[in-house]
């Protein structure tokens, strides 16, 4: 288990500089260089940004993609649900089936508590938070 992925760790880095860029467009070549990510990779990670509106894409001589947010509204626990889904600790092994263990099962209960803590301390991080 990851609690971040490379993709959401890739998407932060690409926001953060983006960030920096003082809300101009930045073009995908600039970005690869600077960021050492590879361009299709990051191309992908751009759009799925840019259709959950976190970002802007322009398209010509002057295309790239610019914060279509404010830094300190976009979230991590966002950027981990966008790539990854829900955070989940503990996958019982029935899945879907409802565990007959599921009321007293006492890992359960600690690992939900650690889960609770771990997204409340990540929701509270922010593009602009890692700035800093």
């Amino acid at each position: 288990m990851k609690l971040i992925t490379r993709n959401t760790d890739y998407a932060v880095r690409a926001l953060c500089y983006l960030a920096r860029q003082d809300q101009k467009s930045v073009p995908v070549s600039e970005m690869v260089m600077a960021l050492k990510i590879p361009r299709p990779f990051l191309r992908k990670l751009l759009q799925t940004l840019s259709t959950e509106g976190i970002l802007d894409s322009f398209k010509g001589q002057a295309g790239g993609f610019a914060l279509a947010k404010n830094p300190s509204k976009i979230w991590l626990t966002d950027l981990i649900r966008i790539f990854q889904g829900t955070v989940e600790l503990n996958e019982c092994i029935f899945r879907k089936k409802i565990c007959p263990n599921r009321s007293t099962c006492k890992l359960k209960h600690e690992i939900d508590a650690i889960e609770k803590d771990v997204l409340k301390r990540l929701s509270v991080v922010s593009i602009a938070s890692l700035l800093s």
